[in-house]
């Protein structure tokens, strides 16, 4: 599957949108206030992006929910039907565009989009894309008992487990090798 660059950049925004929800009661927003949406959207680049307030935090939100519900999905049916009403709301108005020393590639949102309608575009068609392909299953949650990150799996064989295999893969690889130890010593 070709992945363009500015497809890659959407589902990296997308990944760590998701990633900043709360995962319990304990957990703390990864988007406490407007300050820390304002660092999000300069991190990731969201290019067309006015002045943020309370109700643009409240927006993206809520589509960091419904985003969060694709990676959820059970089949492809379902996270389409969650991508259709996410690019649907957000009236996503393709055009092509070269800003920034980028060269030509499409942006989904309309001009003067919230960045919530944004997001919902631009990051709903690079996860449509996926469901497109046939790849709806690359769209995952780590296995890590104590984590759930989202991830977009882009291994050649579709065989990744953890969101970082450097953290949570490495840390329960560590706990299975000590458990076996445990046992074999006796």
């Amino acid at each position: 599957m070709l992945i363009t660059h500015d497809t890659r950049c959407a589902l990296d925004t997308v990944v760590d949108l998701v990633n900043t929800a709360p995962e319990d009661d304990t957990t703390p927003d990864g988007l406490p206030d407007v300050a820390a949406l304002q660092v999000f959207v300069r991190e990731h680049q969201v290019s067309e992006v006015g002045t943020l307030n309370e109700g643009d935090l409240a927006a993206v939100r809520r589509i960091r929910a419904r985003f969060a519900a694709v990676f959820a999905a059970s089949d492809a049916r379902a996270a389409a039907g969650l991508i259709n009403e996410l690019i649907a709301a957000a009236g996503t108005t393709p055009r092509l565009t070269d800003h920034d020393g980028y060269n030509w590639h499409v942006h989904y949102f309309a001009p003067g989009a919230s960045v919530a309608d944004h997001l919902a575009a631009d990051c709903g068609m690079a996860l449509a894309f996926f469901v497109v392909a046939g790849e709806q299953e690359r769209l995952r949650r780590c296995e890590a008992p104590d984590c759930r990150h989202a991830f977009v799996d882009l291994s050649r064989n579709r065989s990744r487990r953890y969101c970082d295999s450097r953290t949570c893969g490495n840390r329960l690889h560590v706990a299975a090798y000590r458990a076996r130890r445990k046992e074999a010593a006796g």
